[in-house]
């Protein structure tokens, strides 16, 4: 019988038993493998193979600026194995996956190869970053919107405090119109990736805007040594088509890939997404020694079932698949090209990197349905058009600092402009009727970093540097008279179409503005006894940026005064910064269990919120959080490997919220109190959707080639909706699935199942007013009903939760293997018996 059958069966009763605290694979040890390869003949369902493995021995990482690492074959030094959880399971076990930077400044920092990545079973692209301890991954709309991230307890809206960076290029898109930070990963292809580096906190010089909560760098791969295709279909109507190969050519190699996915999903309105994806790379040398040049190219179109109330739901006249506004979705494009150039030596090492993209964006969404426009609804459309352009270039020396202890100094450069349309429009099924916002900006920015990496001693080593940011920018309103919001609303009982009057802001908010800040860094790490246990001691100065809009605008976009002119807003600066501080610990102690302990303090000038019935964000007052993170990994076998990360945290805002005082003090009057509007609507020190606790277990069975399992386990706790924690939302919990089998001709079929056990909870949730016509607060404010009303109820809408559903369970069937244009090759096709030869021997 097949050895790893006879292992799989063993464990059988253990995979469902084990959930809460299973566990991805992943390698983190300190040091670069390298080796041989010499022949050895096993037995493996009841036939002989002869195949090469490495023998594997440890040489010392070469010193290096993270994340510039050697793409070397990386092995589990302590077996000399070669693990599931190192190898593509898209190609088998070929592709040599770059090893971890040696010397991480921080307990929470990790390192996944793109082996790692790709082990997970992951239900949309961006789910793949959840391979990131603590980092939780959502969707509340279509299959082409940015997704929703939590990490540390910040509801990072679309990524407004989490930096996402591919290939040296930044996804998160400064002064966006749907939110900002807007980070889209749909376009990303995890099984191109060679590595994920994830930085929690804002402790690397390197780290800039949007790195409050943290990091995560991705990188894509400079060949492969085969290519590979490989077909998924599944319920719901999904397909995809996937393949990559590499060529030589020029003195270097071209690599490219490219996906066609769709997917319909269990709407009654089906999602319809389309999406095309190609990437070509050109690349010469190494990463830390050599140069490449990269385009992307992507296009996805999709129909959205965007959050609808609960209230309608639990009657179950409403269908918890249904959409109230059936004319939602969106498209995207993006375009790129970038170029990177790297050299090491042993006294120095440089990096070049340079890029340009070009995207757009139209998002049409209804959150409220009828509360701004009772009779035509309240779909709004969201436009971004953008060209960026940038470059970062760093330098390194490595010298003895005061005659014998080892040191580098760093010092870079960093720069970004974003040339953006960017708006906001009033529409009815996608046609675009009033005009709220209408901009044109220019923002750029440069950053001088430089830090300086010292060893002390062989038991302390010190990381000090600082980074200067200076942004710059202008905005023209460009909103015409014809085409800005009317007061009152169109639909609106007071609408007078013989006096019609426009709020026509757009002109006057336009304007330049500037701003700057120093954040100093510094990290300890201390190995008091051996080489197996650290200590870390992190502090640094984050910051994201604000919409540059906020920062000239002087005049409500939709509202009057009290006298009939312009509400005037309050002025927001440009630069929101943050403290950060943690103290943790990684040990090896216990053979083949890598454990890491963190506890961490995050201080917020000021948090971005997000305002449900306006489908934007505002900025808020400062908050606090702190909290602790704990990471297992064990792998006690060469086929079995467990994972178990939980982080918690206790998030509060600072001070008292006086404006959403005096509100509440208008629900509390005699004709609103009974409509129970007051009810989440008191002040409080809430952060609306932080999570406070974010835990993650997985289990992995298999080796390279034969049988391979893997079970994930995600827990999201429920959250405070409102600052007064009045609605919470459900708690989310979800396993899922992937079995399979890989021939060693890189061959491979597998199942994937999401949601296994049918989860009935909300992918997302919101608490925050809307209008639906059934309810009887909206046919008091159209006066159908004779009961008192006050305008501030009306105007809030039915509170209540709303929510996205997870999608129920469905299943994927993946088939791939080599792909090979040469005529001569003589790739094997699979055998497709010998997955099924167990069952003869063990008969």
């Amino acid at each position: 019988m097949s050895s790893n059958w006879n292992r799989t069966v063993s464990v059988a009763a253990l995979m469902a038993s084990v959930f809460a605290s299973e566990a991805s694979a992943q390698t983190t040890l300190p040091t670069i493998n390298v080796g041989h390869t010499h022949l050895v003949t096993h037995s493996h369902g009841g036939k002989k193979h002869t195949h090469e493995v490495y023998h594997v021995h440890a040489v010392p990482a070469p010193r290096s600026a993270s994340p510039i690492v050697t793409p070397v074959v990386v092995a589990e030094a302590n077996d000399g194995f070669d693990s599931s959880a190192q190898q593509n399971t898209a190609l088998g076990p070929k592709i040599d996956y770059p090893a971890p930077p040696k010397d991480m400044p921080s307990s929470s920092q990790r390192f996944f190869t793109g082996g790692q990545v790709n082990t997970i079973p992951a239900f949309r692209p961006g789910e793949a970053l959840e391979i990131v301890p603590g980092l939780a991954v959502t969707q509340h709309s279509g299959e082409g919107k940015a997704n929703q991230y939590y990490l540390r307890g910040f509801d990072l809206d679309h990524g407004t405090d989490l930096a996402l960076y591919l290939d040296g290029m930044p996804l998160n898109m400064r002064t966006h119109g749907h939110g900002q930070g807007y980070a889209d990963a749909n376009f990303v292809i995890p099984e191109m990736l060679a590595y994920i580096d994830a930085r929690k906190g804002p402790y690397n010089v390197e780290d800039g805007d949007f790195s409050n909560a943290g990091t995560i760098r991705m990188q894509y791969l400079r060949k492969v040594p085969q290519g590979v295709f490989s077909t998924t279909g599944g319920i719901f109507n999904y397909g995809r088509v996937f393949g990559m190969k590499s060529w030589e050519f020029a003195g270097g190699d071209i690599f490219g890939g490219g996906e066609i996915t769709t997917y319909d999903g269990p709407w009654l309105v089906p999602n319809n997404a389309r999406k095309i994806n190609a990437v070509l790379r050109w690349s010469q040398g190494e990463e830390n020694n050599g140069m490449s040049i990269t385009g992307m190219a992507f296009a996805n179109r999709w129909n959205s079932t965007d959050q609808i109330p609960t209230r309608i739901m639990d009657t179950g006249f409403f269908s918890r698949w249904g959409s109230l506004s059936p004319t939602d979705g969106g498209n995207f494009t993006r375009f790129s090209l970038s170029g990177r150039w790297a050299q090491e030596t042993a006294d120095y090492w440089s990096k070049v990197e340079a890029f340009a993209m070009h995207s757009t964006l139209n998002l049409y969404n209804n959150f409220t349905y009828f509360l701004s426009h009772p009779v035509i609804g309240d779909q709004f459309r969201q436009f971004d058009r953008r060209t960026m352009i940038g470059g970062n270039a760093y330098h390194a020396i490595k010298f003895n600092l005061l005659g014998d202890k080892e040191s580098e100094w760093r010092f870079g450069f960093q720069s970004r402009y974003d040339d953006i349309r960017v708006g906001l429009q009033d529409t009815v099924q996608r046609t675009p009727y009033a005009t709220t916002r209408n901009d044109h900006v220019s923002e750029g920015s440069i950053a001088l970093l430089t830090d300086v990496k010292t060893k002390w001693s062989p038991w302390l080593r010190t990381v000090v540097g600082a980074r200067w940011d200076y942004y710059w920018g202008s905005n023209q309103g460009l909103q015409a008279y014809w085409d800005s919001p009317l007061s009152p609303g169109l639909d609106s009982p007071g609408f007078d179409p013989t006096n019609p009057v426009r709020i026509w802001t757009g002109p006057l908010n336009s304007g330049t503005y500037n701003a700057q800040l120093i954040s100093p860094k510094a990290s300890v790490i201390i190995n008091p006894w051996d080489d197996k246990t650290d200590f870390y001691l992190n502090f640094g100065r984050g910051f994201h940026s604000n919409d540059f809009r906020a920062t000239t605008q002087r005049f409500a976009a939709t509202e009057l005064d009290d006298n009939g002119g312009y509400a005037s807003v309050p002025h927001n600066g440009l630069l929101s910064p943050s403290t950060g501080a943690e103290v943790g610990v990684k040990t090896r102690v216990i053979d083949k269990l890598e454990s890491a302990a963190t506890l961490f303090f995050i201080q917020t000038a000021q948090e971005n919120i997000f305002e449900g019935d306006s489908g934007n964000t505002v900025i808020a007052r400062g908050a606090n959080r702190i909290g602790v993170e704990l990471s297992n990994h064990y792998r006690p076998l060469s086929w079995l490997a467990f994972e178990g990360d939980v982080t918690a945290t206790h998030a509060r805002f600072r001070g008292f919220n006086w404006e959403q005082a005096n509100f509440y003090n208008e629900l509390l009057q005699p004709d609103a109190f009974p409509w129970f509007s007051w009810q989440g609507n008191a002040p409080g020190n809430y952060l609306v959707n932080a999570t406070p606790i974010v835990a993650t277990g997985v289990i992995e069975l298999g080796e390279a080639t034969g049988y391979f399992a893997n079970f994930k386990y995600r827990y999201i706790a429920p959250r405070a909706l409102t600052e007064d924690g009045f609605y919470k939302s459900p708690a989310i919990g979800t396993v899922n699935a992937r079995v399979g089998y890989r021939w060693k001709e890189g061959w491979k079929l597998q199942l994937d199942v999401f949601n296994m056990f049918n989860s009935r909870s909300q992918q997302i949730a919101y608490g925050y007013g809307s209008f639906l016509a059934t309810d009887p607060l909206f046919q008091a404010c159209a006066g159908a009903i004779p009961v008192p009303t006050t305008a501030a109820v009306c105007g809030l809408g039915q509170m209540g939760v709303v929510g996205h559903p997870i999608e129920r369970t469905s299943w994927r069937v993946t088939f791939g293997g080599p792909l090979d244009f040469d005529p001569r090759s003589t790739t094997k096709a699979p055998d497709l018996t010998e997955p099924f030869q167990f069952l003869k021997a063990w008969n």
